[in-house]
């Protein structure tokens, strides 16, 4: 499925296709897919049609992330402790979607609870990026990366604590947003560090994303951190005349000369940058440099990981095999519960609860989670002073191309740490970013973040769209386009 939600809508408007066809031929796709690159959970081969076409997204298909709760419909986590849990509500985000006409045709894969960056934990198998299936798409929405890059259909549902939106979407090729914390509410989406944690979207173009986070956002009573967006319409906004921007990038980040004994593909990605940053020039944009405190910088990754296992340790202690999930062994509620966590977490999760349990110690809190949150407020205050200069600060993503699945990807080379984990800033801050495509490495696609201010969602979306409009990457299919 190629075309994107606009082409589709009037197709659908003119009766030149019907929902049913459309579904038909997503559902052929999907099972594509999950042969090639073991991108779903759970396929609904029975998925319909609707007859009214009542909105943009009306009986148009797409993909749920497996941790978004779907009523009647198997929701795992891509963990085995809910490999059989069916929830009885829609998540808000899915409630809002399906009052709009969408056709949920299939869940999607990710790394257990959203807990990774690989798309290698979900217990269902590692999901194979559809550009090269020796590579990864990263995580945790691997598998909605890879169904949307393969044209299952034109967007899915991700969620976004780390990067686990903007990474998968650059290492496949497409684009990934997430919105400002709040602007979609997170009630029925599973939680993992809820004051990081924000639902998203992965399309094939910026105006598809606008399309459907419109769509999706508003407040909500379930959710105490929704807030009113009804005076911003990211779609409508993209049609407005837009004045000249000021942007911003951050040499510590981004300048070669900080990285000697750089890889051929990181001196080139970083080339792609520089061309990048001359179109923004040519479209009128004003580009500078400023500079943060490495130190600061440095502390990025400690800080999400100490944060994040501890809410995590937090969120998950429900999962003991008694409320929910399969009954673990034993003759005792202790051991109930030790058998099923034992058994039914896989090795990273375990390893991310102890450090969540440790740093959430009375002995330890002070020395290392508090002291993360105090790093956390700095960072944060650092970007919203930039903001008020700049309307946008944009970076490259990553090093490069996507990892092989096979190696040591999931440890972390101290010299680039800070260029593969920057854009955690986007969820310290609950700041609008998003990652669209930025060409090719190799045959393989890379991608260019850029992240503004809380609540300015619609200027980052103008901005991305422009840069979007004077490349040629715009709805792209994994493998079909030059390279």
């Amino acid at each position: 499925m190629e075309e994107g939600i606009v082409s589709l809508h009037e197709k659908l408007v003119n009766k030149e296709i019907t929902s049913e066809e459309l579904v038909k031929k997503s559902l052929e796709k999907a099972k594509e897919a999950q042969e090639k690159y073991n991108a779903f959970v759970t396929i609904l081969p029975d998925a319909k049609g609707v007859n009214k076409i009542t909105s943009l997204l009306s009986g148009i298909p797409y993909g749920v992330k497996d941790n978004y709760s779907t009523k009647d419909v198997l929701s795992t986590g891509s963990s085995n402790t809910l490999k059989n849990y069916v929830p009885f509500f829609n998540a808000t985000a899915v409630e809002n979607l399906q009052k709009a006409g969408a056709v949920i045709i299939g869940k999607t894969v990710l790394d257990e609870f959203g807990m990774g960056g690989t798309g290698t934990t979900g217990h269902t198998g590692v999901v194979k990026n559809p550009w090269d299936e020796t590579r990864m798409c990263a995580g945790s929405s691997s598998g909605s990366a890879a169904s949307v890059a393969c044209g299952v259909y034109p967007y899915a549902l991700g969620s976004d604590t780390g990067d686990s939106i903007r990474k998968p979407a650059a290492y496949c090729g497409i684009v990934g947003y997430k919105p400002t914390y709040g602007m979609i509410s997170r009630y029925g989406l599973f939680p993992f560090a809820s004051s990081l944690d924000t639902c998203g979207v992965l399309t094939r173009s910026v105006e598809d994303a606008a399309i459907v986070v419109d769509a999706m956002k508003g407040l909500d009573e379930n959710d105490m951190t929704s807030w009113d967006s009804s005076d911003i319409h990211l779609y409508d906004s993209l049609k407005k005349q837009t004045k000249a921007k000021k942007i911003c990038i951050i040499p510590e980040i981004c300048d070669i000369k900080r990285y000697p004994h750089a890889s051929s593909e990181l001196k080139e990605h970083l080339e792609n940058f520089q061309k990048t940053l001359e179109i923004c020039k040519s479209l009128g944009f004003t580009v500078e440099e400023v500079s943060i405190d490495e130190n600061l910088l440095n502390a990025l990754a400690s800080v999400y990981i100490i944060i994040s296992c501890a809410e995590a340790t937090s969120n998950l202690s429900n999962l003991t095999g008694i409320i929910f999930g399969p009954r673990g062994n034993g003759t005792s509620t202790l051991d109930f519960i030790k058998d099923h966590r034992t058994k039914g977490f896989s090795p990273l999760i375990k390893r991310r609860f102890v450090i969540g349990s440790y740093v959430l110690q009375k002995e330890n809190q002070e020395r290392y989670f508090r002291n993360a949150q105090r790093v956390r407020r700095l960072i944060v205050d650092k970007m919203k002073e930039i903001f008020k200069e700049y309307d946008a600060v944009i970076l490259p993503v990553g090093t490069g191309p996507a990892k092989k699945l096979k190696g040591p990807y999931d440890i972390l080379d101290r010299n680039t740490t800070i260029l593969e984990e920057h854009l955690q800033i986007g969820n310290f801050g609950g700041f609008p970013s998003i990652t669209i495509p930025n060409g090719f490495i190799d045959g393989l696609p890379v991608g260019v973040n850029i992240t503004g201010n809380c609540y300015e969602d619609e200027k980052v979306l103008q901005i991305a769209s422009l840069l979007e409009s004077k490349m040629p990457y715009k709805g792209q299919i994994a493998g079909r386009k030059e390279k």
